[in-house]
């Protein structure tokens, strides 16, 4: 996992492209550990962190460093990303679409991506645990404790405000903690 120096990367006096590609260096374990929590198969994670990605280099001109991190900001496409899919997979529209777009990941992709989603399997656990909390306290304990991002940027990606993250924070903690020593 990176750290925060070195997602917060220099990238004074770079063009937009070597820029794009730190931030995206910097954040691709990231996210395929997003949706490595939350799909089983590794050419859907492949597929959808590549989504994240184009979905990202098309909005690049609008990012802005001073509203939060460049991972806090693909969190908040990788969540869109994630919840297209979902819509889709529930229309039936997404086997058709994967086939005609799909690139064939050859074996040590698989097997490293495999491997991925066998390291998320503590995180899938909690998520699990998580499914009583309402959507908005899972979206907070995966953005905060699962994803390391800091209250306020986890607040901007959620519409509410940090002072709400934390409370919101405490409270799902609590309701896990209770559920755990609960037989």
């Amino acid at each position: 996992m990176s750290t925060r120096a070195e997602i917060a990367v220099d990238t004074a006096g770079r063009s937009g492209a070597s820029e794009f590609e730190l931030i995206y260096r910097a954040n691709v374990a990231a996210m395929t550990a997003f949706f490595a929590r939350r799909c089983f198969d590794a050419q859907t994670v492949a597929d959808l962190t590549a989504e994240t990605f184009v979905a990202a280099v098309g909005s690049f001109g609008t990012f802005d460093a001073r509203k939060g991190s460049p991972r806090g900001w693909l969190f908040g496409i990788a969540r869109r990303v994630y919840a297209d899919h979902c819509a889709a997979a529930a229309s039936g529209h997404e086997a058709t679409g994967r086939l005609a777009g799909q690139l064939i990941l050859d074996e040590d992709e698989i097997e490293q991506l495999a491997a991925r989603i066998d390291d998320q399997r503590a995180g899938r656990k909690l998520l699990e645990r998580c499914a009583q909390l309402p959507a908005i306290d899972r979206a907070v304990i995966e953005l905060v404790d699962i994803a390391g991002l800091p209250s306020k940027e986890a607040a901007a990606i959620l519409n509410v405000s940090p002072g709400a993250v934390r409370i919101r924070l405490f409270r799902a903690r609590a309701r896990l903690r209770k559920g755990a020593e609960s037989p």
